[in-house]
């Protein structure tokens, strides 16, 4: 179950109401008359059954709360009660299943503002990808893709394509390439002054049999990329956090430009592209496929409240 708190203009509060009280997957309506202080508004609290939010929450924007008023949308740790129950077998699907989209929308709209925690965590991720290449040491690597916070803004790049949003696209883009160019900026001249004073060599930073992968893009790589977008997609619309460690360390977007910035700080240029080239086939692998998965997710989900919606018609 979800839980909703609105603040809704007295003008309005009979038809919010009333769409919630008529709805069979909301439950524990409650008014609170002048609830709201500042702004004014009638708070209105009631639980809806995960499966059933979008569509509630839609009809709620329908009636323009999200503008004259506001929705609040939070998931309580448990709701012991029969009725919630009962409100929860009435809506399509499964809780596991449900895309509840202004959630998603809301949670990658924060996690992929351009922000100094973003740059901090992806420029230490890159300088660790480095230090793996130059050591041949894929435990490292390992180490530089679960820290790399990359994945967000893939993931808001293919809800942005997906629902459309332009204006989440282009915060999106911006914070992945700002993120990778801010994190070649430190670490490039950093291994550049590594190789300035002996402690890297273009020969430890062009070879290492464990790690070669990095600059060896195939079509495993867009395969890999491929199923990880979709895993990760899954992952962030279904509230499973699990499986985004395993899609972390399947792409090798942050060993890529971890590389490429120990190759331009140590002088090797010719693995410079290959490097580049391994980021860009998992960037569109993942972003393709991530969109695609949300594109299918929608247009089931589309379904099942058309569904419901005939099956409310009164015969």
């Amino acid at each position: 179950m979800l839980h909703l708190q609105l603040r809704v203009p007295a003008d309005l509060s009979d038809r919010v109401v009333g769409l919630l009280c008529d709805d069979e997957t909301v439950t524990n309506v409650a008014v609170v008359p002048g609830g709201f202080a500042k702004p004014e508004g009638c708070l209105v609290l009631a639980d809806v059954a995960r499966e059933g939010a979008s569509a509630v929450l839609t009809a709620l924007r329908g009636l323009d709360v999200h503008q004259r008023g506001s929705i609040s949308v939070t998931e309580p740790a448990a709701v012991l009660s029969s009725e919630a129950d009962r409100a929860d077998a009435a809506a399509p699907g499964l809780p596991d299943d449900a895309v509840v989209w202004d959630l998603i929308e809301s949670r990658l709209r924060a996690d992929s503002r351009l922000s100094w925690a973003f740059a901090s965590f992806l420029t230490l991720a890159t300088l660790i990808a480095g230090v793996g290449r130059l050591l041949d040491q894929p435990i490292l690597i390992i180490g530089a893709m679960v820290v790399g916070p990359e994945f967000s803004p893939v993931a808001a790049i293919c809800l942005a394509l997906t629902l459309p949003r332009g204006t989440l696209l282009r915060q999106a883009v911006v914070t992945l390439l700002a993120g990778f160019l801010a994190a070649v900026a430190v670490a490039t001249p950093l291994w550049w002054l590594g190789a300035a004073i002996g402690v890297v060599s273009p020969a430890d930073a062009s070879t290492g049999p464990a790690t070669s992968f990095i600059i060896q893009p195939d079509g495993w790589s867009f395969g890999i990329a491929v199923l990880a977008g979709v895993a990760g997609v899954l992952s962030l619309t279904t509230d499973k956090s699990g499986p985004l460690v395993g899609v972390f360390i399947s792409v090798t977007t942050v060993p890529a430009v971890g590389t490429a910035a120990l190759c331009m700080g140590a002088g090797v240029w010719s693995e410079v592209g290959s490097a580049l080239l391994q980021l860009g086939i998992n960037l569109l692998g993942m972003t393709v496929a991530g969109t695609l998965t949300l594109l299918v997710q929608r247009l089931v989900w589309r379904r099942f409240t058309h569904a419901r919606r005939i099956s409310r018609i009164p015969g």
